[in-house]
């Protein structure tokens, strides 16, 4: 059986404020989180992302209270990410109301974080979020990043992958560092490598600029569709991206 397609908007917060930059890089202003969230949220989105983008950066820990704000206006799953380095982490980050815990640098740092946070609550909260390079120096062209894309590392970003979902991350956030931003689409390709090596749901992260972008990412493998800039802008609506999945004949929520 094939599950409806996820259309979700994703919240980059830094010092409490939505913000959206290029390749991660120049971040602009753009609203309150819990404005916006309620925004998505009536305007029908499936899920909300919320990632605090300098947590890791700045040593902080995620901002629990914009977390709790914002989980009492939604009524859909909320998956947090930014900061999270430990179990105790992630019970209290579902504590003020997350659904899912989205980790990243610190699970590359010690991947046995993956098996006890899955060991613990169980894989479906755990979504192992993939800031992704391309390089040519590695197998399969690709490498992991960490610290919201600013550090590069020699990690195969499909072995990592592999082995993030065998240690228990349920989902995986497939985002393109070099796409991100961009407006210019889904990095396809990356997509579909990642498609290839796992079997736990994937959400395309990274570069979407039109309608016309997001039904090749499902085909590519993607069965979620993630992005920030073209929301925040109201460059589209959740409705316009829906209806351009179902005009293409992709079953959405």
């Amino acid at each position: 059986m094939t599950l409806a397609v996820r259309v979700i908007p994703c919240l980059d917060v830094k010092d409490g404020r939505v913000v959206k930059g290029v390749n991660f890089e120049n971040l602009l202003d753009s609203g309150d989180p819990v404005d916006r969230a309620t925004v998505y949220y009536e305007a029908g989105a499936d899920e909300l992302t919320f990632l605090d983008v300098t947590a890791t950066v700045d040593d902080r820990s995620t901002m629990y209270d914009i977390v709790e704000r914002t989980a009492e206006q939604l009524f859909i799953p909320l998956t947090v990410g930014g900061g999270v380095r430990s179990a105790e982490d992630v019970a209290r980050l579902l504590g003020h109301g997350a659904d899912k815990v989205s980790v990243n640098s610190a699970a590359v740092a010690r991947p046995d974080l993956l098996s006890e946070i899955s060991d613990r609550f169980g894989n479906q909260v755990l979504v192992l979020s993939l800031d992704i390079a391309s390089n040519p120096a590695s197998a399969s062209g690709w490498v992991v990043t960490t610290h919201g894309g600013r550090t590069h590392t020699d990690i195969d970003a499909l072995d990592w992958a592999r082995e993030a979902v065998e240690r228990g991350a349920g989902e995986l956030l497939v985002n393109s560092i070099d796409a991100d931003g961009t407006k210019n689409g889904f990095d396809l390709p990356l997509i579909s490598a990642v498609r290839q090596v796992v079997t736990v749901p994937l959400i395309a992260s990274g570069g979407a600029g039109s309608v016309e972008h997001f039904a090749p990412a499902v085909r590519a493998g993607a069965d979620a569709v993630l992005a920030a800039s073209v929301f925040h802008s109201d460059q589209l609506t959740i409705a316009d991206v829906k209806e351009s999945l179902r005009a293409e004949g992709i079953e959405v929520r």
